[in-house]
């Protein structure tokens, strides 16, 4: 078994429509683009064959993948969420001690990652940084653009 996933239950919702979405309606519309390929004729130089089988092959390792992904799920009991230390569900406040700029994020899975909804994946650097750390402390992120120093302004439940 891989390693387990943690999702809130809107999270888990959200992975079991899109996999019932790929294995009811994507599929089947793959699997007709392929017959309608063979029914063109020779195989051997079509592309539109060779174009839906493509497609077939990624959606069916999606479809792997999201298996998988459900199959390690574990849903977080939000009421055992704490927020003495930095932790996935928690909405941390940061403050960029730079520029003194402020802002929030909501850790969560990878698979309810938002960055429009202020929902960060818990494998992000800035996530990976916070994790543990508590109110007060000042912790380096390694960005792209170089390092900036956070200092932890507040952790609230998130969601």
């Amino acid at each position: 078994m891989g390693k387990i996933t943690y999702v809130s239950a809107e999270g888990l919702k959200k992975l079991k429509a899109d996999l019932d979405h790929m294995v009811n309606v994507e599929r089947p519309a793959i699997s007709k683009n392929i017959g309608e390929a063979i029914e063109k004729g020779d195989i051997s130089e079509n592309a539109e064959y060779d174009a839906a089988k493509d497609a077939q092959g990624m959606l069916e390792a999606k479809i792997a993948l999201l298996q998988n992904q459900l199959a390690s799920a574990r849903i977080i009991d939000q009421s055992k969420v704490e927020t003495d230390v930095v932790q996935i569900m928690n909405k941390i406040t940061i403050r960029n001690v730079k520029n003194n700029s402020t802002m929030a994020y909501t850790i969560v899975s990878e698979h309810e990652a938002d960055l429009k909804q202020g929902k960060i994946s818990v494998n992000t650097p800035i996530a990976q940084g916070l994790l543990g750390k508590r109110i007060g402390d000042v912790v380096d992120i390694k960005v792209p653009s170089g390092v900036i120093p956070f200092e932890i302004i507040n952790i609230e439940l998130g969601m």
